[in-house]
């Protein structure tokens, strides 16, 4: 006898309360196995294919594209076969974070009130009205998604809000699927270049009991101008760098280095042969060695019991710019990685924020960021620290300057290194010798043979 089984959005990683539907990846009637992807969900770090942990039939999917569910709002119900001999029902194991599959989920919690979850319960397949139903929901995924390739009905009403014609857009997403980020984008452009958008809605202001005065300026309590919703990446980004203001009593120190020989010795190290060396990588090396003379900047603060807790681990974040904002992918232990090791992990993360792909796990959990943010053509900046890490480095572009070298004006290569720090794990002594140790090995690279 088949039992209809519930499953549930489950915990996505650390700090992720909810999530949007961006793709369903079956339909109800369809035969699911264990652990294949049903849905694909945006959340404020990444994209992310959520996998059943039921082999069986879907029943029922819940929550439209487009739609947030909070973690624990139910995502589907799956018919499965009778269960197994031990009286368990076959699961997956812990394919996410926070949920495993070995025992049959909780009855589905109350929605509670305020919260917005459609339900879409179908037939089972097989069973009366289920070919229908399935046919019926074709033909409004034919009308949904139209003569372009949208899936999405927020999407849409975003458009369609602020007079932007969809068939002018050409989406980032699988197969030209347009997002919410090429909207937004669209949206930002437009408004550069000037040219206004026409809301499919007004808002009035109530009439008045008596008549204004003559001379009386009209006022409006909301500011025209395009509105762009502090959401998904942007919006956890905002709420991350809000904290560390509250939160961390920051200050930053910088100081101008000879980066010359750091440049000829990478140039020297990819003219030998093998993978080549990322400048980022032997940066990394360079705080990786710094951080394991002065602890104090590897660390988080426990307000409540009122300690610094040093790190035994360096997780090694570092700023990446994509079209969907700004993320910190980690190096894990990268105390323990060489350059070449470095080079390639860069790579790979760099890749997966490009195309949206990063994991929870691999936007989580950092101890200390290093920023290039000479990428962008500056020289300086004044970071802000990533809560709850105690310090990060920022590195500006590498340019000819001239520099005092051996006695003699000449030109060199120099940066500008920053560092801002947690003034609550050290002093600016400490901070200084730690900026000043990045500066030496940047300088002269031999420096770092003493910590190898």
């Amino acid at each position: 006898m088949a039992q209809v089984l519930e499953f549930k959005l489950p915990d996505l990683g650390e700090g992720l309360t909810e999530a949007e539907i961006v793709r369903w990846l079956v339909q109800v009637g369809d035969v699911v196995a264990v652990d294949q992807p049903v849905v694909e969900v945006e959340t404020a770090k990444a994209m992310v294919d959520i996998p059943c942990p039921y082999g069986g039939v879907v029943t029922a999917r819940f929550g439209e594209e487009g739609t947030e569910l909070p973690v624990g709002a139910p995502l589907l119900t799956v018919a499965v076969g009778a269960p197994a001999a031990d009286g368990e029902t076959e699961g997956s194991g812990n394919v996410l974070v926070g949920y495993g599959t070995s025992q049959a989920p909780a009855r589905r919690r109350r929605v509670r009130p305020g919260e917005s979850v459609p339900a879409v319960p179908v037939e089972v397949a097989g069973a009366p009205g289920a070919e229908s139903a399935a046919n019926g929901s074709a033909a409004a995924r034919e009308v949904v998604e139209g003569p372009v390739p949208v899936i999405s009905p927020l999407v849409r009403r975003l458009a369609r809000e602020n007079g932007l014609d969809l068939r002018e857009l050409h989406g980032s997403g699988p197969d030209g699927l347009i997002l919410r980020a090429d909207v937004e984008y669209a949206l930002r452009a437009a408004a550069a270049q000037g040219r206004t958008a026409a809301p499919a809605t007004e808002t009035r202001a109530p009439a008045m009991s008596a008549p204004p005065a003559p001379a009386a300026p009209v006022s409006s309590a909301a500011p025209a101008g395009l509105r762009v919703p502090l959401k998904g990446i942007r919006g956890a980004v905002a709420d991350k760098l809000s904290r560390s203001r509250r939160e961390i009593p920051d200050a930053t120190c910088w100081v101008d280095a000879d980066a010359t020989e750091l440049m000829r010795a990478r140039t020297a190290m990819n003219a030998a042969g093998g993978p080549k060396i990322s400048l980022i990588a032997l940066l990394s090396r360079i705080c990786t060695a710094a951080l394991a003379r002065f602890p104090e900047l590897n660390s988080v603060v426990d307000m409540e019991a009122r300690e610094v807790v040093q790190l035994d681990q360096v997780h090694l974040g570092f700023a990446a710019q994509t079209d969907r904002g700004l993320v910190v992918p980690v190096v894990r232990d990268a105390h323990a990685r060489d350059a070449e090791s470095l080079t390639a992990e860069f790579a790979r993360l760099t890749e997966a924020a490009r195309t949206g792909t990063l994991t929870p796990a691999e936007l989580t959990g950092g101890t200390f960021t290093l920023n290039n943010y000479g990428v962008f053509g500056v020289d300086g900046s004044t970071p802000i620290i990533n809560h709850p890490e105690a310090a990060m480095l920022g590195v500006g572009r590498i340019i000819p300057k001239p520099w005092v070298h051996e006695g003699e004006l000449a030109v060199r290569q120099v940066v500008e290194l920053s560092l801002t720090f947690d003034h609550r794990v050290c002093d600016g002594g400490t901070a200084g010798g730690f900026l000043r140790y990045v500066a030496d090995c940047v300088e002269q690279p031999a420096v770092l043979l003493r910590t190898l």
